[in-house]
Order: C-alpha cells, then structure tokens, then sequence
C-alpha cells in the first residue's frame, strides 16, 4: 500500500489520504479512524510519520482526540476540507492551468469543451 509520490512529504500525502476517505464517506463526521498503530502497519510507514498526520489534521480541526478512544472525525470536517481545498485550487491550481493555457495558446473555449465532455463521460 505504499505508493507515495517523491513530490511531497509522505504525512502530507497521508493525510490527503484521510481527507479523500471523509470526503467520500469511509469516515463520517464523529467516527473514529484507525488508531496510529494500525495506520502505520496498514501503510507501512513509522508511527511517527503517522502521528505528525493526525497533528496536522487536528491543526485544521478535521479530526479531534478523545483521551484513551482515538481519533475521531470532527462533525464540520467535510466542510473544511472542501473550502481548503478549493482555496488551494483557486489560489494555485487555477493561476498555474491559465499560464500553461497561455503559454500553449488554448483558448478558453476548448477548455469549456473539455469540461463538458468530462462530465458527460462520467
């Protein structure tokens, strides 16, 4: 199960992990997680690289600590993991995929055209 990326810190990546299975329901808000240890030999990572995940997470209020049950969704996760993620997007994504747009001269229009032939093939 361990097919980080080299790009970016593995605790980083694991907690996009953690976000991806909120966002898609495998955690909902107010259930618990996998402790740290059971993380850690799922992913095959040190416990610690784990236990740095479960602080930044706690940092953005997307998951709490109960004292002696583990790790828990926090009831407004979804929607702080969305804004996060769409201000990531807006402030980075977007700006990057416009300069590569006009650097390669794509108009805005095969741009519409793609996302429409996306949404229909999905």
């Amino acid at each position: 199960m361990n097919d980080f990326r080299q790009d970016k810190a593995i605790y980083l990546q694991m907690a996009d992990r953690l976000c991806d299975e909120i966002l898609s329901g495998k955690y909902g808000p107010g259930e618990r997680i996998p402790s740290v240890r059971e993380l850690a030999v799922y992913l095959g990572v040190n416990a610690n690289t784990v236990v740095r995940t479960y602080e930044a997470l706690s940092l953005q209020g997307i998951i709490q600590t109960r004292r002696g049950l583990g790790y828990f969704v926090t009831e407004d996760a979804i929607d702080r993991i969305v804004n996060a993620r769409r201000r990531h997007f807006m402030d980075e994504t977007l700006p990057e995929l416009f300069r590569q747009m006009q650097l390669l001269d794509i108009p805005p229009e095969t741009l519409a055209g793609k996302w429409e032939e996306w949404k229909q093939g999905r």
